[in-house]
């Protein structure tokens, strides 16, 4: 089933793992419908997050950075539509666009590079990251350590740390798994760093009215990961977090249900709160009670990174 007389027009980022996420989704569509292989067409769109690398997201934009420009293609018709990491997708967006589906999520955890654990650290370590999720939590473990900023695609953090500039840095699990680099880092264990909400999921972004594509996407998407990661964005939506905002949170489908936990820190590390529940699946109620319950529990210096 062809959508129109010419290729669809799959709009990415240019990175290398933005590149291998769109080719798994091509592939995807092409042997679900048995389309020809010259069916879809990646256009690379540059995005602002990724000219600009020297600055924290949160001081620049936020994750607009990362969506603005393939959304502006969108409505320009210049793309059919977009592969997103989900973790990079704003939480509150124009009801002009729709996440049409999601691949099956990888895995979710993160990986410590550079040393075998967090213990193996040097006295007074340096840790390269630039979210502010990850900075927390490595305070938490080492309240010693120095934070540093962190950009780029994994080939320039990898170069970074091979030049010396820090001790160790992180990495998500799942884009070192798409870029055939699994063997790099060692996996860091839920309890110990719970994921950014929808990391590992990959989402495909679409014009809301386009139906026919909408109805072709579906074909792809993968109800486990949607339901996730929707309880995930769900605690998003009621903290109101900035990309400043250290947030973790992760729901595991459990039969008709979601087991859903979420964390807020304060940037030293030196605050944690936490809530799990259990929750049915398409539940955005529950999962925006958990957001504002972590808000109810925090201190005001702790809720002030919500609120401010």
């Amino acid at each position: 089933m062809y959508l129109s007389d010419r290729p669809l027009r799959l709009g990415t980022r240019g990175s290398p793992l933005a590149l291998a996420q769109a080719h798994m989704t091509a592939h995807a569509l092409i042997a679900a419908h048995g389309w020809a292989p010259d069916a879809i067409e990646i256009v690379t769109v540059q995005t602002s997050g990724d000219r600009i690398q020297d600055r924290a997201l949160a001081d620049i934009g936020g994750k607009a950075l990362w969506t603005k420009e393939l959304e502006r293609a969108l409505v320009a018709q210049e793309i059919d539509f977009a592969v997103h990491s989900m973790k990079d997708v704003e939480t509150v967006r124009p009801a002009i666009f729709q996440i049409a589906a999601m691949l099956p999520r990888a895995d979710v955890r993160d990986k410590l590079v550079g040393v075998e654990s967090f213990a193996a650290l040097p006295a007074n370590p340096i840790v390269g990251t630039s979210s502010p999720r990850r900075a927390a939590q490595v305070m938490r473990l080492r309240p010693d350590a120095t934070i540093t900023l962190f950009r780029g695609n994994v080939a320039t953090r990898l170069a970074k740390l091979a030049a010396g500039e820090v001790h160790a840095t992180l990495l998500a699990a799942a884009g070192l798994d798409r870029l055939d680099q699994s063997d790099v880092g060692v996996t860091i264990p839920i309890d110990t760093m719970l994921p950014a909400p929808s990391q590992g999921a990959v989402g495909i972004e679409a014009l809301a009215d386009n139906a026919p594509l909408h109805e072709a996407l579906a074909v792809i998407s993968d109800a486990d990961t949607t339901d996730a990661v929707a309880a995930e964005r769900a605690v998003l939506k009621a903290l109101g977090g900035t990309c400043h905002s250290p947030i973790a949170a992760l729901a595991v489908v459990d039969g008709d249900g979601l087991y859903l936990r979420a964390e807020i820190i304060s940037p030293d590390g030196q605050e944690t709160v936490a809530q799990e529940t259990w929750l049915a699946r398409g539940d955005d109620v529950v999962g925006q009670a958990v957001g504002r319950a972590l808000l109810e529990q925090a201190s005001s210096a702790l809720r002030a990174l919500f609120e401010g």
